[in-house]
């Protein structure tokens, strides 16, 4: 299965509470962190939701 390899590159301060918190759930503590997540349709949600905040590359 398709992974998604997920970077924070802009931080959260002046950002709505549910996006902290959409970052905080993908693991993203910090910009420059990296996660690396299983493609499914939750994780494909919170990336479309924070897609401002973060850059997301496909790993397999």
């Amino acid at each position: 299965m398709a992974q998604l390899k997920i970077t924070q590159t802009r931080s959260v301060i002046g950002t709505k509470q549910n996006h902290r918190e959409t970052l905080r759930t993908l693991g993203l503590k910090r910009v420059n962190d990296v996660v690396v997540k299983e493609d499914r349709p939750e994780f494909r949600g919170m990336v479309h939701a924070v897609r401002h905040l973060i850059t997301v590359e496909e790993v397999s």
